[in-house]
């Protein structure tokens, strides 16, 4: 018998398809072919599983890093007692140089100047509340809505014509100081919730710091001391209602050292 003569099967395939019998290269070209199709498409898929994995990790870091120790706290509250402050002194000293323009005018800036005095008392209250009450949006929310009305309501008290005879003098000082004083229950919440910490024993100390800076030039205002011992003698300096403003702005600063406090605390500390 002549032994026939072995073929291997890839010569048959070097024949039919006229290339070299190497099948590492066919598996590769091969794969090749896959990858330019199918192989596309899943990188594709991959590549927007993984963009949106990091999307997702990026806004849970930055959640993350929103509630953490060192986040910056809104600065809108201090920055809306200083504009209360400055607008106070600015509708003061507007009222003073213009109210002898004439009757209607003096009508007009005496009630700009009850509302600037209504506006420093007000936003007197926002720092307080709002960083001392931060991580209880209730409570936050009631205080700042009772003295946001009241400042509302004693706006429109002082529109009234009669607001402004001076039998009432007492009346518009009770008003102011009766308002200020309402200061005390958050002030008191406050030491009872963080009386243990530093920040809120140092921001009281300045609380009543300002508080009494307060209630003492309402006191000489509404008493007209010294004038009153002494007529004529404080006429250009010394005179009661200049004594009021240095009081008050003197309190004001105790705020302002009061609110660089919280600040720092809820900065480092967040909620």
């Amino acid at each position: 018998m002549v032994p026939m003569e072995y073929e291997s099967p890839h010569s048959h395939l070097a024949t039919s398809t006229g290339r070299l019998p190497n099948i590492t290269g066919n598996a590769m070209a091969l794969m090749t072919s896959d990858y330019s199709a199918e192989g596309a498409v899943a990188d594709t898929i991959i590549m927007k599983a993984l963009l949106r994995n990091a999307s997702v990790e990026t806004e849970a870091a930055a959640a993350a890093l929103s509630s953490a120790p060192g986040h910056r706290v809104a600065r809108w509250p201090f920055y809306a007692y200083l504009c209360g402050a400055m607008f106070c002194l600015l509708m003061s000293s507007a009222c003073h140089l213009l109210a002898c323009h004439s009757e209607h005018a003096s009508y007009v800036l005496l009630r700009l100047d009850y509302a600037g005095i209504t506006g420093l008392i007000v936003t007197s209250f926002y720092p307080l509340v709002y960083y001392t009450f931060l991580c209880d949006p209730l409570v936050q929310a009631l205080y700042l809505g009772f003295i946001t009305a009241s400042g509302a309501a004693a706006v429109a008290v002082s529109l009234l014509p009669v607001f402004e005879r001076p039998e009432l003098r007492w009346a518009r000082a009770g008003l102011f100081a009766c308002m200020g004083m309402s200061g005390l229950v958050p002030i008191v919440h406050k030491m009872a919730v963080f009386g243990a910490r530093p920040e809120a024993v140092v921001t009281t100390g300045y609380e009543m710091a300002m508080g009494a800076s307060y209630l003492a030039g309402v006191a000489v205002y509404a008493t007209r001391v010294p004038e009153r011992w002494m007529p004529g003698r404080f006429d250009l300096a010394g005179h009661s209602h200049q004594l009021f403003h240095v009081l008050v702005i003197a309190g004001a600063y105790a705020h302002y050292l009061a609110g660089l406090v919280y600040l720092g605390w809820r900065d480092m500390d967040g909620c």
